[in-house]
This record gives C-alpha cells, sequence and structure tokens, in this order.
C-alpha cells in the first residue's frame, strides 16, 4: 500500500511541476510577444541614415526587357 501512495506521490510531484512550466513558459511567451507587438518594423530611420534607393530615369519597355532576358533577373 505504501509503494502505491508513493508512486501515486510522485506522479503528482511530476504533475505539479510540469504545470507550474508550462505556465511560466506561456506567460514568457505572452511576454515577449507583447513586448515585440508594439515594435514598428517600417518606421523612417533616425540620426545619419541615408536613402539607399535613388529613382533613376524611365527606361523603355524593350531596353527593360532586353535587361531582363540578357541577366536572367
Amino acid at each position: 500500500m505504501s509503494s502505491v501512495f508513493k508512486m501515486l506521490m510522485e506522479m503528482m510531484k511530476f504533475f505539479v511541476i510540469f504545470v507550474l512550466c508550462t505556465m511560466l513558459f506561456y506567460y514568457v511567451i505572452k511576454a515577449l510577444h507583447h513586448e515585440y507587438e508594439d515594435l514598428h518594423r517600417y518606421e523612417y530611420p533616425q540620426g545619419d541614415a541615408v536613402k539607399v534607393f535613388q529613382p533613376q530615369e524611365e527606361t523603355d519597355v524593350w531596353e527593360r526587357l532586353s535587361i531582363f532576358f540578357r541577366l536572367g533577373e
């Protein structure tokens, strides 16, 4: 009888520790999600940022098609 009781107590301890660790993991993931949810991915750069893309003058459709076929892009 005592071995059954010890086994049940060990299973209960395992279950409680499992539930507590699962809840801790859930709340950590939830906090990380909340932290990164407010992060604006596409906001304009601050400080000494340089614009990388400079629009070029309009090119002919045939010239663009020729470049497309030559470069394979």
